[in-house]
């Protein structure tokens, strides 16, 4: 016997219990982007390294130390997604859908994405997402719009301990004057801080804010806020959004120290936390944010975008830490016993009739005795077995046993599928 070869770290199998789960939730998803309108783009697992440098930002540690980057055999650099905002945006561009009649135009995507960080619970190096983002408006209402529609998609699920926290990171301009406070602020304690601090001081200070090493640092709790250096223009903006929230009745508390780890972000940003006992100390499912200046960034017309992300894997923890059952149908109506093996073939014939007429159907292909067979039936959970032996393939009628009450009716093997459906 060869050696055992196992998964690679951070990486998981969804075995057959478990994908239930994600269907049921997959199927919730794409049933509310129907509602919302957000139409389905799929890009490339794999895109030019160049994209998420210039898309997600080199100052990030998502670009610095987690990508998972190699040569082609063309000596291309090539990267796997980390995330998926940048390679919608560049299809955006690259497939000219500026030039719509209709904008904003409204994405939605889900699929494996590839950090490599520390694995722990939730938190995995190839893990799934699904986001939206809508390009080509910049109307606070549409800010709402993305912000409920996240909501949503926990709460169809049947989570209630939701926090929405929202922040507004300001226009270039606000953006500008509070960058050049916070140089001010850590430049003259800035070797106190860690290597990554450090170099972050001049490109991107206000990723200190979200520092982990450093955050008890006294400079944190005196920082400027960057809500003092909003302009008349970015505090109507956010103003606009609080607005549209309360009109649609969410709930959100504002906090200034909300930064999200992209370089990307202005005006808008917001997370969505678990407050589930028990969950550990990442309770964020969900973060997202408007972009004004990235379609520009990548060749693009200015249009301006707002999404979010969200990680499958935490919803399903956060479904787990709720104690809330998803995914739980037994979906096998019908098993087929057949008693010999000359009555085998009848029973392969009963089974495909059955799932040509939507009903699912399965039997044995152990050559197993009948008594075990109907063992097999039970573990499956089959609402109903027929017996397929010598006696029915003379009379042409068969007994239709429902597994719960024990009830049995005498039908012609054409029937079956009718007494079935009319009994759903």
């Amino acid at each position: 016997m060869g050696k055992n070869i196992q998964l690679p770290r951070g990486t998981y199998d969804v075995l057959p219990e478990q994908s239930a789960k994600w269907q049921e939730v997959e199927q919730k998803i794409n049933e509310l982007c129907r509602l919302y309108q957000y139409k389905e783009i799929r890009t490339p697992v794999f895109e030019h390294t160049e994209l998420f440098q210039r898309g997600v930002g080199d100052t990030t540690d998502i670009v610095q130390k987690e990508m998972y980057t190699f040569q082609d055999r063309g000596d291309r650099s090539l990267t796997l997604r980390p995330e998926g905002t940048a390679s919608v945006v560049r299809s955006y561009v690259e497939n000219k859908l500026f030039g719509l009649p209709d904008q904003p135009v409204k994405l939605s995507y889900m699929g494996p994405m590839f950090r490599y960080e520390r694995p722990q619970a939730g938190r995995t190096r190839q893990f799934v997402q699904f986001g939206v983002e809508a390009i080509g408006s910049k109307d606070p209402a549409i800010d709402a719009e993305v912000i409920s529609l996240a909501m949503e998609v926990y709460r169809s699920v049947g989570l209630k301990q939701l926090r929405l926290v929202i922040n507004s990171l300001g226009d270039t301009e606000s953006r500008i004057a509070h960058k050049e406070a916070l140089i001010k602020h850590f430049e003259p304690r800035i070797d106190e801080f860690c290597g990554d601090c450090q170099s972050r001081l001049t490109k991107n200070p206000l990723r200190i804010l979200d520092c982990k090493v450093d955050r008890n640092h006294e400079l944190m709790a005196t920082a400027p806020s960057l809500a003092d250096y909003l302009n008349e223009e970015s505090q109507a903006y956010f103003d606009g959004v609080k607005s549209y929230l309360e009109a649609l009745g969410i709930d959100y508390v504002v906090d200034p120290n909300l930064v999200r780890g992209l370089d990307y972000y202005n005006h808008t940003a917001f997370e969505i936390m678990s407050d589930a006992e028990g969950f550990g100390a990442i309770t964020t499912l969900c973060g997202g944010g408007r972009y004004n200046g990235l379609v520009e960034d990548l060749g693009g017309p200015e249009s301006p975008g707002i999404g979010f992300a969200m990680s499958i894997e935490r919803l399903l923890l956060a479904l787990e830490m709720e104690r809330v059952e998803i995914g739980q149908s037994a979906d096998l109506e019908v098993y087929v016993v057949a008693m010999d093996e000359s009555t085998k073939k009848k029973a392969f014939t009963v089974v495909r009739d059955l799932r040509e007429n939507g009903i699912s159907a399965d039997m044995d292909f152990n050559g197993r005795k009948v008594k075990a067979q109907m063992k097999s039936a039970d573990r499956k959970g089959a609402a109903y077995v027929i017996v397929i032996g010598e006696t029915e393939l003379e009379s042409g009628k068969v007994a239709l046993k429902a597994m719960a009450t024990g009830e049995q009716q005498e039908l012609e093997f054409e029937k079956i599928a009718g007494a079935i459906l009319e009994n759903r």
